[in-house]
């Protein structure tokens, strides 16, 4: 059956979960710390509760129930597994004598009785355990503010003096008069909030793609283009699961490719499309072990990005600023647990670079609690100054993500031996091998940038009519071509 592209409207396929599709999944269950979960029950409560995660009341009790019950459960299974495997010595020692013989043949058959019963019964307390700890969020910085988007806390500015907001200069009048923005042949053949680039525009996105590769590849991080499909169970392991609160229950929005007759098979796993090049990049490093000497592992992505929920957040819909699917080049790393920080910072810089080269205000938030998602655990947000929409807007964002998405992708690094005088360091449950930390980052998110430079770059006449557009000078190296006959664009 050729493949089809459908919307994942069904509140029975979308909503908000964090379980992984074990059952088509080419990776082992994810490695969820329990033990951490259990003896850190109130933090764990309270870090739920300030992230707004969508997990039920007393949860965070029924994992540390659970998890004791295991243990439990486990210790009385490993006695009746050791008891069962004296049994044949007992039957051999036996010898002749009947009646001790038939005694431990029937004690055999009882051990066999108890080892199935107490496998399966642990065996499903693990699946609810499982169930349950995917939910819970990843841990929070302590220096990360707590509380809704409007509690962000500014680190720093960056570019001129923001201009006066200005409706002459929202982005799709200025596209409009210069030929840039088809938004009605988009509707037509695809839908609302898709669109067409076309002259200089569609030069700008290979531009800024081709400029922000310049920078990371500077800062040693290598090129990729990602797959855009994806197995719905990679997402769900890096926590990819945008909500819309103002549906009860809050839904996931993905696209979804249907084609399989058996969706349950492993060979037809459920596929999405990406909603960012995180997740492919992601899939990379699943299931694998690194030495220390080859971190840290830095990716810079090229991919498209589709997102269902365009048109769920009013006057945020409009033109290119929330669209379903949009060029996206994302910087993403794996690292050692005490390095992730540091490298936070430096992703950080290299997004500070791009966006300082291109001219226009933008600011650095730190992201408060509620905006963190499952995954984060601190996020910065970078928001370029928008006059024609009198806002600021999102163009980037940069999460630390810890171990979250190691634990699910069983990503692990093999730390150098320590001196033989040290003592052995701690095992990573059940396994020598410490999981690694992973950290993303927007370098460039297409329609975003080109909202921001049309509205600050735009100029205009002694009458007020738009008649060209100043372009940042660091694009020039990388513009196609000359302005030909048209001639609108300057670079300053």
């Amino acid at each position: 059956m050729a493949l089809c592209l459908r919307r994942a409207v069904s509140l029975a396929r979308c909503r908000y979960s964090t379980q992984t599709d074990v059952s088509t999944s080419t990776l082992p269950k994810p490695r969820i710390d329990y033990r951490d979960i259990s003896e850190n029950v109130v933090y764990k409560s309270h870090n739920a509760f300030n992230r707004k995660a969508p997990i039920s009341v007393g949860a965070v009790q029924d994992i540390d129930r659970l998890y004791r019950a295991r243990r439990e459960l486990s210790n009385t299974l490993n006695s009746k597994r050791h008891a069962q495997s004296l049994m044949g010595e007992r039957i051999r020692q036996a010898g002749k004598d009947v009646q001790a013989k038939n005694l431990a043949l029937e004690e055999a058959k009882a051990l066999k009785v108890d080892v199935l019963q107490l496998g399966n019964q642990l065996s499903g307390i693990e699946d609810k355990l499982l169930s349950l700890a995917l939910a819970v969020p990843n841990d929070t910085h302590p220096l990360a503010p707590l509380g809704p988007e409007s509690a962000a806390l500014e680190l720093s500015t960056h570019g001129p003096d923001p201009i006066p907001s200005s409706p002459s200069r929202d982005h799709v009048s200025i596209a409009h008069a210069l030929d840039l923005l088809d938004l009605e042949s988009g509707a037509t053949t695809t839908g609302s909030s898709w669109y067409y680039l076309v002259n200089e525009a569609a030069l700008l996105e290979m531009a800024l793609t081709n400029y922000g590769l310049s920078v990371a590849i500077k800062h040693g991080f290598t090129p990729v283009t990602t797959p855009d499909v994806v197995r719905s169970d990679i997402a769900k392991r890096c926590g990819f699961h945008p909500r819309d609160h103002a549906t009860d229950p809050p839904v996931a929005q993905m696209y979804h490719l249907s084609g399989s007759a058996d969706p349950s098979s492993s060979s037809h796993p459920e596929l999405v499309l990406a909603g960012t090049a995180e997740i492919p990049l992601a899939g990379m490093f699943a299931n694998k072990v690194f030495e220390v000497k080859q971190l840290p592992r830095k990716v810079v992505g090229l991919g498209r990005a589709f997102r269902a929920e365009a048109g769920a957040r009013g006057a945020d819909t409009r033109g290119l600023y929330r669209v379903h699917q949009f060029t996206k080049l994302e910087l993403f790393a794996v690292t050692e647990a005490h390095k992730s920080e540091e490298l936070m910072e430096e992703l950080r810089e290299v997004q500070v670079e791009i966006f300082d080269g291109l001219g226009f205000p933008f600011r650095v938030l730190d992201m408060p609690s509620e905006e963190l998602g499952a995954s984060a655990y601190r996020k910065y947000d970078m928001e370029a100054w928008m006059p024609g929409r009198g806002s600021w807007g999102e163009i980037s964002s940069t999460s630390n993500c810890t171990d979250y998405q190691a634990r699910r992708l069983h990503i692990r690094y093999r730390p150098n031996p320590p001196p033989s005088s040290d003592p052995e360091p701690p095992s990573s449950q059940s396994s020598g091998l410490p999981f690694a930390h992973t950290l993303n980052g927007t370098a460039v998110a297409v329609p975003r940038l080109i909202v921001a430079l049309l509205e600050n770059g735009a100029r205009f006449n002694e009458t007020g009519d738009v008649v060209g557009l100043n372009l940042p000078s660091v694009l020039k190296p990388f513009w196609l071509g000359n302005n030909g006959r048209r001639n609108i664009v300057q670079w300053t």
